[in-house]
């Protein structure tokens, strides 16, 4: 007996995590450089706009009053209140391309991670490290914008999320971005393919 392998006419989430300095945002724009058919989702925030960031590419900037309505009505894949400002992600956008049969990538932390994995089991969780937190040490004093008390915050930061990898579907040490997105791209192309 014969199986036959087809492609699924759905759509995928791909949710993308990973301490901060670990390429994440590099990887991912080479990513959807290269698949430009992949869909990238734009989180919402209360908080305004800093200095360059547009609405609607950068973040959804919108009132306390309609994202407090978008909680109630279950508007939000996940969401949270940091300081003063919620931020999170709008369902409907994805739940539309999912159903029209585009792949989707959202770049969220930890637990917006976990909170997306309890209400849409079926996405693909991919968390990105670095090849050590010294690495990834060398890589915040590059990058020149912390002072030495923000890059020890962010070192416990990122070995906490770290912690939680096991969650994840795909586990990706990021040491060079042309071998991570290729990674990336088998991960998809797999995810794409239904028995």
């Amino acid at each position: 007996m014969s199986t036959q392998t087809r492609i699924s006419t759905l759509g995928h989430l791909f949710v993308f995590s990973g301490p901060s300095g670990t390429g994440k945002g590099t990887v991912l724009a080479e990513l959807t450089k290269r698949n430009p058919a992949l869909w990238f989702s734009v989180s919402a925030t209360t908080r305004e706009p800093r200095k360059g960031e547009l609405n609607g590419r950068d973040y959804h900037f919108v009132s306390h009053q309609r994202f407090e309505e978008l909680i109630r009505t279950d508007g939000l894949l996940e969401w949270a209140q940091i300081f003063d400002h919620y931020y999170g992600t709008p369902r409907a956008p994805i739940t539309d391309h999912v159903e029209a049969g585009i792949d989707c990538l959202l770049d969220i932390d930890v637990q917006g991670a976990l909170q997306v994995h309890e209400r849409m089991p079926e996405a693909v969780l991919i968390f990105l490290e670095p090849p050590s937190l010294e690495v990834l040490r060398e890589r915040l004093i590059q990058r020149g914008t912390e002072t030495p008390e923000e890059i020890e915050r962010r070192l416990e930061g990122a070995a906490g999320e770290m912690a939680h990898e096991s969650v994840y579907n795909n586990v990706l040490v990021n040491e060079t971005v042309d071998e991570t997105v290729a990674r990336i791209e088998s991960i998809l192309a797999a995810h794409r393919l239904k028995e």
